[in-house]
């Protein structure tokens, strides 16, 4: 009679071991697309936005080709207006002396702030508490998930402290973490601007200065400041021009003021010191009631 012969255990795995080795591996499939690399932007483009290059031993911007930690992809355009959206926006606001800047730490890129990069910057004789994106970034979270920006009715620029003019799409969704949206700023100094990844739109870009070529012309501009005039915003909103835009500019720095020649006034919205995102917060919510926008 026939039998049949059991192997051990472990001489089977010995055997599916040797199998598997023995099996060619698959290639690649040629016909799967190749991703092309983004165009960095040349010097003439660069010089143009105030990118240039920095002299040796000082703090660098991102150059082209060279690697960027956590560099975020192209996020997604997420918030849409709700059907009252306006022809123009309502209200324009400008975030000055946004500290956005760059630094080659440990062979990579990165956006500089005081938490993580001191030593570095103490090396270089910086003052680590002049580096704070985290401001920035916090203000934007407030403005762009504001009723007032999800009806249309608002528009932000920022300009860094090197004088880098960004027009934010009022439709981009920020990162909400603050890692990635360092990444998603470096790769915007980088790449000079940041589209959708389910569009062809431009959801940050980085655009001529002055500010001023980019406002409606005859605009009335507003600077806040803890040393303006005192005013009630519920009473003060509905005192201004209902037939255009009104520009208001505040800083993202962490301390000073913020020198806006091209502003016609200077207010202060509360008796207290406000941080940006808090009396940017009070200003749309005044806008919002006064529009009816719930």
């Amino acid at each position: 009679k026939d039998r049949t012969i059991v192997a051990p255990a472990d001489q089977l795995t010995r055997m599916n071991v040797v199998e598997q080795a023995a099996r060619p591996k698959r290639k690649a499939s040629a016909s799967a697309p190749k991703r092309k690399a983004a165009r960095p932007p040349d010097e003439a483009e660069r010089a143009e936005a105030g990118l240039g290059a920095a002299a040796p031993g000082e703090v660098v911007r991102a150059e082209a080709g060279e690697p960027m930690q956590g560099a975020a992809e192209p996020i997604e355009s997420a918030v849409h207006s709700d059907g009252r959206a306006a022809k123009q926006p309502k209200v324009i606001i400008v975030l000055e002396r946004a500290c956005l800047e760059t630094g080659k730490v440990g062979g990579e890129h990165v956006l500089l702030n005081s938490d993580d990069h001191s030593k570095f910057l103490l090396k270089h004789k910086r003052a680590p508490a002049d580096y704070r994106p985290d401001i920035l970034h916090q203000t934007m979270l407030i403005l762009l998930d504001s009723p007032l920006n999800k009806a249309g009715l608002l528009r932000l620029y920022v300009r860094s402290e090197k004088g880098v003019l960004i027009e934010v799409n009022p439709q981009i969704r920020i990162p909400r973490t603050f890692k990635r949206f360092c990444g998603l700023m470096t790769q915007l100094l980088f790449k000079l601007s940041i589209r959708a990844s389910n569009g062809p739109h431009k959801l940050l870009k980085v655009i001529k200065n002055p500010v001023t070529a980019h406002l409606p012309p005859n605009s009335r501009v507003i600077a806040l400041s803890v040393t303006g005039k005192l005013v009630a915003l519920p009473k003060y909103v509905p005192t201004l021009p209902a037939d255009g835009p009104i520009v208001f500019v505040a800083g993202a720095m962490a301390h000073g003021k913020v020198d806006a020649d091209y502003a016609s006034e200077m207010i202060s919205i509360s008796e207290y010191p406000l941080s940006a995102a808090a009396a940017l917060a009070r200003l749309c919510n005044a806008f919002e009631n006064h529009l009816g926008i719930v």
